[in-house]
């Protein structure tokens, strides 16, 4: 990480923030890459070696994302109850259990269990619980915290696509995962473990987190304000357009390798282009707070939701090649690199500034029931017609439809009051 890469903000995290956000963004690349980035990888090497469908391995995955989803709550408690050492540690022990076990099973019940329990380790070591400790320890600083850390794991696909492919195919597909086993053993539980200190009641009033409302605020108030907010139309536009999306990242996430095989694009091509992702998405981070205010969050989603209908379009419409894909991969990184930002700031410039965690929460949900049910919808898909094609249209439509959903909401409404 370099100087110019970071916000001018982030020169006051002083000695023990940099400590802190360095060291837990090194396990975020590390947990992203190897518990998420790296299952489409073993797609292939599974249908040749134990001969089940595409769908059915694809419905583990919807399993550990939908657990996942009902999972972030509780997790959320546990942090603001200062559990984040524990909370995070049996996360990655959990982490490398799994991927310990799915190197050695060839049973699909087996394989099914073990991602609805991959689904708890992914809500207890990603972006979600990290955020908290970082909010709820660096004090007005977090931003800054926050904004290093995702330069930092956005290139979680950049180092761990090609290492896991790497594995794959120097070792085996069994031999790779019990690789990404040790990671998460030796490298995140370790950081986690040691690193982090589950701070006393008497620092937690000392340094609360910022723009936090006092307990309670959210209950009562909350509803009668979701109660509001839901008689708005661009309420139910920004929902359906982050619904949309969340089912398209997460289709396209885990079927674009086989469907590059598929249409006959060589690995090394494949992995050479999704290597651009990562470093895309934090370019699209840079240039984003580069402007800072002169951008509103309005603004960024539209522009976001665009190059993703372009992406997709360039992905349907061209030959296959590795120039289509090094393309599509960088309009693709600095979209998704900016929806981070765009999704944790969107909320309050065109809706409400009020019981956030509240309005983010009735988001939340059913985009997660969006994104567990799009991997295998889309094997189904694949299934059924033969190929990816249908899938593809699929994808433009939904990627078409999120835009015009999101600028339906961002466009013609002032924020709430």
């Amino acid at each position: 990480m370099t100087a110019p890469s970071l916000p001018p903000s982030a020169t006051g995290l002083g000695r023990q923030g940099w400590i802190l956000v360095l060291t837990l963004a090194s396990a975020q690349l590390v947990s992203w890459g190897s518990l998420f980035y790296s299952f489409s990888l073993f797609v292939v090497p599974m249908e040749q070696d134990l001969g089940w469908s595409r769908a059915s391995i694809n419905g583990a995955l919807s399993i550990g994302l939908l657990v996942s989803g009902l999972t972030a709550l509780p997790v959320g408690i546990a942090i603001d109850r200062g559990r984040a050492r524990l909370v995070m540690t049996v996360g990655s022990l959990l982490g490398a259990s799994v991927l310990a076990i799915w190197a050695v099973t060839d049973s699909i019940f087996v394989f099914y269990a073990i991602w609805a329990l991959m689904g708890v380790a992914l809500a207890s070591t990603l972006y979600e619980p990290a955020f908290a400790v970082l909010a709820g320890r660096l004090g007005a600083r977090y931003r800054a915290g926050i904004t290093a850390m995702t330069l930092i794991g956005g290139l979680a696909s950049t180092a761990f696509i090609p290492l896991t492919q790497l594995m794959i195919e120097l070792w085996g597909w069994r031999e790779a995962l019990i690789g990404l086993a040790l990671w998460n053993l030796l490298f995140c539980a370790a950081i986690h473990l040691v690193v982090l200190r589950d701070p006393n009641r008497k620092t937690a009033r000392q340094h609360p987190a910022p723009e936090t409302k006092p307990a309670g605020a959210g209950n009562s108030g909350g509803k009668a304000l979701m109660r509001q907010l839901m008689r708005l139309p661009r309420f139910w536009a920004l929902l359906m357009a982050f619904v949309l999306y969340s089912a398209l990242i997460a289709a396209l996430l885990f079927h674009l390798v086989p469907m590059m095989i598929g249409r006959g694009l060589p690995m090394a091509a494949i992995i050479g282009a999704m290597s651009v992702i990562g470093p895309m998405q934090v370019a699209g981070r840079i240039v984003l707070m580069s402007l800072g205010r002169h951008m509103s969050s309005a603004a960024a989603g539209r522009i976001v939701f665009s190059l993703m209908v372009l992406a997709m379009l360039l992905l349907w419409l061209l030959p296959t090649t590795a120039v289509v894909m090094i393309g599509f991969a960088a309009l693709y990184g600095a979209a998704n690199g900016v929806m981070t930002i765009v999704r944790a700031t969107i909320v309050p410039e065109l809706l409400t500034s009020e019981a956030y965690a509240t309005v983010n929460g009735a988001m939340y949900m059913p985009a997660t029931l969006a994104k567990a049910a799009a991997p295998f919808i889309a094997a189904l898909l694949w299934e059924w017609s033969g190929g990816y094609d249908l899938v593809l249209m699929v994808l433009v439509i939904l990627a078409a439809l999120a835009a015009i959903a999101f600028w339906l909401a961002g466009t013609p409404a002032r924020a709430a009051e």
